[in-house]
């Protein structure tokens, strides 16, 4: 018999689930992962360009990317619900969608332990939070972080200095009010950039101009500031970690970050690494966490 439940959204959007949803159409290819870890695969009706895991869901129909979907192709799906993220979709989409009477379930976890309760709020919302495998799936998530924090508390050291960039032309990174500073800094690590917020104009941002004062960037999203190398030098990261995503760093990209005169490069410690690890938030926690205090780990047993 189906139940009726009540459950909100990182937007604080209260909706009611009589049933769990039988046509989903996910936007978020960590939320993707997500629905298939916890045993739910078969509501999937449809997904974008970028989700690849599990790899059975490549036989859904895509929607395009996470940030241009072809709304008309989301509405010939007739999704019941829509899994979107407040920073990886665009907000007329989603708006647009919405107004087109579809129920939108928007994620913004910024911690990994959000991200772990994000799933557990799934497992609800398809009603299998009482299910063995996806009981187990929750439970090895929020254990994977509780390890990490201890670890961290009983570290003999400091954190390692970590610079992981985003971007490369723009050269962009992490603000410490994100998702991936948070897994540096539950994997031993310090975000080097943490204090630093996106100036506007991009001259600002860069130091050649005078940032906007605060009331003129109300709204803009300041976690991702562009950066120098410059400025890298300045903060002296131990450890540069490159992700193959958002933007799929080269050998070539690496070798600009060891010729900078920086401990990283001195003590051989530019390294390429998963992205998925840092940023799929929920089920990809479970092992991805593991993944990143072992990289930066290693580096600290060097240093000492």
């Amino acid at each position: 018999m189906n139940v009726s439940r009540s459950i909100a959204d990182d937007r604080n959007r209260v909706f009611e689930f009589s049933g769990p949803p039988r046509r989903v159409v996910s936007l978020v290819p960590s939320d993707t992962l997500n629905v298939a870890a916890l045993g739910c695969a078969h509501a999937l009706v449809g997904r974008t360009d970028y989700c690849e895991l599990p790899a059975e869901i490549a036989a859904l129909p895509s929607v395009g990317g996470t940030k241009n979907p072809r709304i008309d192709d989301v509405l010939r799906l007739e999704p019941d619900l829509v899994l979107a993220n407040q920073e990886e979709n665009t907000r007329g989409d989603l708006e647009t969608l919405a107004q087109r009477g579809v129920r939108v379930y928007v994620a913004f976890p910024k911690r990994v332990a959000e991200g772990v309760a994000h799933l557990a709020r799934l497992a609800r919302l398809f009603g299998v939070e009482r299910e063995l495998g996806a009981r187990d799936l929750v439970r090895r998530a929020y254990a994977a972080v509780n390890d990490a924090q201890q670890a961290r508390a009983n570290a003999a050291g400091p954190p390692v200095r970590v610079f992981c960039p985003i971007w490369m032309q723009p050269l962009m990174t992490i603000h410490g009010d994100t998702f991936i500073s948070d897994m540096l800094s539950l994997s031993g690590a310090v975000n080097v950039f943490g204090d630093r917020t996106r100036r506007y104009p991009l001259a600002a941002d860069l130091g050649k101009a005078a940032a906007l004062p605060p009331e003129k960037v109300e709204g803009r999203d300041v976690r991702y500031p562009r950066v120098t190398l410059e400025e890298v030098v300045a903060r002296a990261p131990e450890l540069v970690l490159l992700p193959d995503e958002p933007h799929p760093f080269t050998d070539a990209d690496a070798e600009v970050f060891r010729s900078l005169a920086i401990p990283a490069a001195a003590n051989g410690a530019v390294v390429t690494m998963s992205g998925k690890d840092l940023c799929w938030y929920g089920a990809r926690s479970v092992e991805g966490i593991a993944r990143v205090r072992a990289i930066v780990e290693r580096f600290a047993s060097r240093r000492a």
